[in-house]
């Protein structure tokens, strides 16, 4: 019964997690509190994932990372991809690989794909290419890079603490970086010499903003006639954005521009409303205001950002990995208010929304296209919650500790290389060090976190205890053994590769580690071959995705940018998939033995 209930709820969070009816860590935190509810698991058990010492130092990695990237070190490399890149994709691919794979070794790849996403941007805009030709393998290769130390992924480190209650010891820093190392050349051989007839050739750039968004059509001017009902009155009270699905954007008075905000500047007769709203409520308000709304023979051939005012600006914000904004509605955070900036509309991968957005919740990866103020827009830039895809201004970083941040980065990674001292304790001193020197302030520290990242971790930990104490992870070793029984170890590493690799394409990476590496432990010491060749393939095979943008998270943030759609993943890495699964079993074999 012990082994059906966890199994059970194993299934039902499997299938929670594939639905994505919930976000991830949500799902986790029902599958802990299931398990104690259901006593497969003490409340101590359960709730010992956020004590666990990997959930601990990847939350400290993460913080490390931000004092990397909010100093400005990243930054101060792109100038390598202009100087090297070339003009041939392959050079540039192999260029912006070789640039941003050794940093994922160190440094967590979102924060690297974060700051490199508007440098590649704008070098495709430089050299009139589509970004979708280097956003993905900009994506692949912070991925294959960051299984170059233990402390490249949140997986690996999640691995090795799985290692350790396994009683097959933490890994160390460097103890897979060959495996790691050959794996990245490969990858990048692909990436390099492959993939450039392979991705797509989308989101050309010599359009503008408006015509990707394609708003020609839901921007108007509504022109105040002397029988509106809005003369004499101010949007905010006329509740004129409230009651209709319309956002004005600026307010136009005989030639005079008055930029937001003027929700409370009194309406006048004549005045012009430059308004973004659909067809249906642009007549509905019509109607019931007494506006009109002038023919688009006025824009002739410009774009309507002509008709905004010099200090008006547009551009594409992504929301982050670890924004506050995720799971919540333009209105219920009062976006414009506080950003002073208008939402046109979202672009979610290839979907494209640009009608009751204040009604739709935000997604991780989500571009919105946003126009307000050009002050506004640089304050976006300092937004810990959104990436406005421009290079950030190196004035709003703290490049004078820029070196002071490398040098404590190093100090993490050589203390726990060369000193008894786990990852662990040198990964939390330099957290200190950080906010000491103030290369972080106190404040920044707490944002730094994927808080969403540390609740799947801690609270998928106990199912991984259920299994073990349940008799689930020795029960389905053996079902695995007995369909593998006749296999030799190659074909074992490999089968158990590529089960993994098709698991971490519906859950999270770290999921996949939490329930099959127990399992692929157990098989290994029943069979006879070397359990640590077993838990490398999985944590390699879990990190190691590429066929869909759901798989791993800079998949997500390239997703949107690059104009990519869900197939496109699957052409190109796919083949990669199919390269990893062919070379890593073999590579453990001859690296750590059979």
């Amino acid at each position: 019964m012990s082994i059906a209930l966890t199994l059970g709820v194993a299934v039902v969070a499997l299938v929670l997690f594939t639905m994505e009816w919930f976000p991830a860590d949500i799902t986790a935190l029902s599958v802990m509190v299931a398990l104690i509810l259901l006593k497969q698991v003490t409340p101590q058990e359960g709730i010992a994932g956020f004590s666990n010492p990997a959930t601990i130092t990847v939350m400290a990695m993460f913080v490390l990372s931000a004092g990397v990237a909010r100093t400005g070190v990243l930054q101060n490399a792109s100038g390598w991809l202009i100087q090297w890149g070339g003009k041939r994709l392959s050079r540039q691919i192999m260029t912006l690989g070789l640039i941003v794979g050794p940093m994922s070794a160190l440094i967590n790849n979102t924060a690297i794909v974060s700051v490199f996403l508007p440098i590649v941007e704008d070098f495709c805009q430089q050299h009139r290419m589509s970004p979708s030709k280097l956003l993905m393998p900009l994506s692949f290769a912070t991925i294959l890079g960051g299984m170059m130390t233990v402390i490249g992924t949140s997986t690996s480190v999640l691995a090795s603490g799985l290692s350790a209650d396994l009683g097959l010891g933490e890994f160390s820093l460097f103890q897979f970086s060959a495996l790691g190392l050959i794996t990245f050349a490969v990858g990048l051989a692909y990436l390099s010499l492959v993939a450039p007839r392979l991705l797509p050739n989308r989101k050309v750039d010599d359009r503008g903003l408006s015509q990707k968004y394609g708003m020609k059509e839901y921007v108007s001017e509504l022109v105040i006639t002397p029988r509106s009902s809005l003369v004499g009155q101010t949007l905010k009270s006329s509740q004129l954005q409230r009651r209709f699905d319309v956002d004005v954007l600026e307010l136009l008075r005989n030639n005079t521009h008055f930029p937001q905000p003027f929700a409370d500047k009194t309406l006048a007769a004549g005045d012009i409303l430059l308004a973004r709203g659909g067809k249906q409520d642009l007549l509905k308000i019509r109607e019931s205001e007494g506006l009109e709304i002038l023919p688009d023979v006025q824009f002739g051939q410009k774009s309507w950002q002509a008709d905004m005012g010099e200090e008006e600006g547009i551009a594409e914000a992504l929301v982050i990995s670890n924004s506050n904004m995720i799971g919540s509605t333009l209105k219920d955070m009062r976006f414009r208010q506080r950003y002073n900036v208008t939402v046109l509309a979202i672009r979610r991968g290839q979907e494209l929304l640009r009608d009751r957005m204040g009604k739709v919740p935000l997604r991780f990866g989500d571009l919105l296209l946003v126009q307000g103020p050009k002050q506004s827009l640089v304050g976006i830039q300092t937004s810990r919650d959104l990436l406005l895809l421009e290079q950030r201004d190196l004035e709003t970083l703290r490049s004078g500790k820029a070196s002071l941040a490398l040098a404590i980065g190093l100090a993490v990674v050589i203390v726990a290389a060369i000193t008894d001292y786990p990852i662990l304790v040198s990964a939390l001193a330099g957290v200190v060090v950080m906010v000491l020197t103030g290369c972080l302030k106190p404040g920044e520290l707490y944002q730094a976190v994927r808080w969403d990242v540390i609740f799947l971790l801690a609270c998928l930990i106990p199912l991984g205890t259920a299994m073990q104490n349940s008799g689930a992870t020795e029960w389905l070793a053996a079902q695995l053994t007995q369909l593998g029984g006749d296999l030799s170890g190659y074909w074992l590493l490999t089968f158990v590769y590529i089960l993994t690799m098709l698991l971490t394409a519906v859950l999270s990476n770290n999921a996949s580690v939490i329930l099959l590496l127990p399992i692929g432990a157990q098989v290994a010491s029943t069979i006879g071959i070397s359990p640590l060749s077993v838990v490398f393939v999985i944590t390699f095979a879990a990190s190691n995705s590429f066929m869909t943008p759901i798989g791993y998270q800079t998949n997500t943030m390239v997703y949107a940018a690059g104009g990519y759609r869900f197939l496109d993943f699957l052409r190109v890495g796919g083949p990669l998939s199919l390269i990893m699964a062919i070379i890593t079993p073999p590579l453990a074999i001859w690296l750590y033995g059979l």
